[in-house]
């Protein structure tokens, strides 16, 4: 309401004081109504950091015109009129210059929810708050009601968030993927979600002293969070340990020969490529089979059991690699900021097993890797490791979709993570929609794995000792 408001006052004044100068009134009158007034109209589909940074600009080059104006007009004023009237119409036209500078603060104050900074939202077992903090900060505990999370509203339909919107209502049934939509629309106005959830877990949990504090940047509401779950409860995950002497067996020996495996495979045993994911520091590095739900072809030709034993035994994936943690490293505590997937760990090669050298810590619980047994957990939820042995530490980690979400909400946000990486699935012209469409379907199924791949033949396709057949 702060530019409607200021809109009238260059008539109201203007009315009451006509001799003041023409030019000063009709610049001011420029910077009042129709820069803000244009981009009011417009700003509904401008990101908002382009919405208030143009407003500014634009309303501090007014501002600077009419002190100019200002200037020269009163230089002409003080020869051309009594000094009397010269002080009258400088004061006044000083009153323009205050009020302009009014307007300009005023484009720059963001005013309406589709314009809106960063909104972090505190919350407890018992309370809530929103206020802005930084991302260190876990230890929140505030009197406001449970999970306020913030109004949302249909995003523009022509920028690129408002066209994966579209698809996702048009691909899947509307009330069947609010949550996906909603969390969507959280993720574009950069909501940042805080929970302490440690009084689910323990009444007498002190969220000042608990690591249990949930922080995400994607979040979906409505899933519950637990630092571990318990994999009993998933049939994959007894399937997955039973897979567990086979991918074990080719992890050690495609990755014997480093050099080599670096020549065949693609960006083998690269470090944290983000500055959200510093903290793992520099002795975590991964190899990764799938990533977003996309199989690379390359790595999975050099493990083929993994891959398969991650597809056959249904494991719900959308991330799959190995992960080493170089001895005597560890990972400081964090979040990986999306809390509608968890986190599972098939324990491939883990030094000293059961002599509790290399251990996770999600929460306020701690467990050791044992070789073959899998766990599942919330890395939404602050978390840590450490490998106190003096050998290199290796998993299987894999990313998997929250069991609390439904099939149609795991393809819907399949479905954003694929526009992600193929933009023409939201494309206007449905030529290149299907092309996109033609290339994920590829995408998601497992590559084919050539012929003579396999750990008994060696690296790559085919050792130095395999033997063709006799016709």
């Amino acid at each position: 309401m702060k530019h409607e408001a200021l809109l009238i006052l260059p008539y109201l004044l203007q009315s009451s004081y006509s001799s003041c100068n023409r030019v000063v009134v009709a610049r001011i009158r420029t910077s009042f109504i129709v820069v803000p007034f244009t981009l009011y109209l417009c700003g509904v589909g401008i990101d908002h950091v382009c919405f208030r940074t143009t407003s500014l600009a634009i309303n501090v080059t007014l501002l600077a015109s009419t002190y100019y104006t200002y200037t020269q007009s009163s230089m002409s004023m003080t020869r051309a009129t009594s000094s009397a009237n010269a002080s009258k119409q400088m004061a006044l036209t000083a009153l323009f210059l205050i009020i302009a500078s009014l307007n300009a603060v005023a484009a720059y104050t963001p005013s309406r929810p589709v314009s809106p900074t960063r909104t972090v939202c505190h919350t407890s077992s018992s309370t809530t708050s929103t206020s802005e903090s930084s991302s260190t900060s876990t230890n929140t505990n505030t009197s406001v009601p449970l999970q306020q999370l913030p109004e949302t509203v249909p995003l523009p339909p022509h920028t690129f968030a408002g066209m994966v919107e579209a698809g996702v209502l048009q691909r899947f049934h509307g009330p069947a993927v609010a949550r996906v939509t909603e969390s969507w629309r959280l993720l574009d106005r950069e909501y940042e979600h805080r929970a302490f959830v440690g009084h689910r877990f323990d009444a007498a949990a002190d969220p000042a002293t608990s690591n249990c504090h949930q922080l995400c940047h994607s979040y979906v509401p409505g899933l519950a969070a637990r630092e571990f779950w318990n994999v009993a409860e998933h049939p994959w995950a007894a399937r997955l340990a039973k897979s567990y002497r086979a991918i074990q067996k080719e992890f050690t020996k495609v990755t014997a020969d480093t050099e080599q495996l670096v020549q065949e495979g693609n960006n083998i045993w690269a470090g944290a490529l983000t500055e959200d994911a510093s903290s793992y520091g520099v002795g975590w590095k991964t190899l990764v089979l799938m990533n977003r739900g996309v199989w690379d072809p390359v790595n999975v030709n050099l493990f083929p059991a993994a891959a398969k034993a991650v597809r056959d035994c249904g494991v719900p994936a959308t991330e799959v690699f190995f992960a080493s943690m170089q001895a005597g490293t560890s990972i400081q505590m964090h979040s990986d900021f999306t809390n509608f997937v968890l986190t599972s760990h098939l324990a491939v090669d883990i030094p000293y097993s059961g002599e509790n050298k290399c251990r996770l810590t999600v929460g306020d619980e701690t467990r050791e890797w044992i070789n073959g047994q899998v766990m599942m957990f919330d890395t939404s939820i602050m978390h840590n490791a450490v490998n106190e042995s003096d050998k290199t530490r290796y998993i299987l980690m894999i990313r998997l979709w929250h069991p609390d979400l439904t099939d149609i909400e795991c393809e819907a946000l399949q479905f954003t993570y694929d526009c992600l990486g193929n933009p023409g699935l939201v494309s206007a012209d449905p030529g290149e929609r299907f092309m996109a469409e033609q290339i994920v379907q590829a995408q998601r199924a497992l590559p084919k794995i050539k012929k003579g791949t396999s750990v008994v033949q060696g690296f790559g396709g085919g050792g130095k000792n395999s033997k063709k057949k006799k016709k």
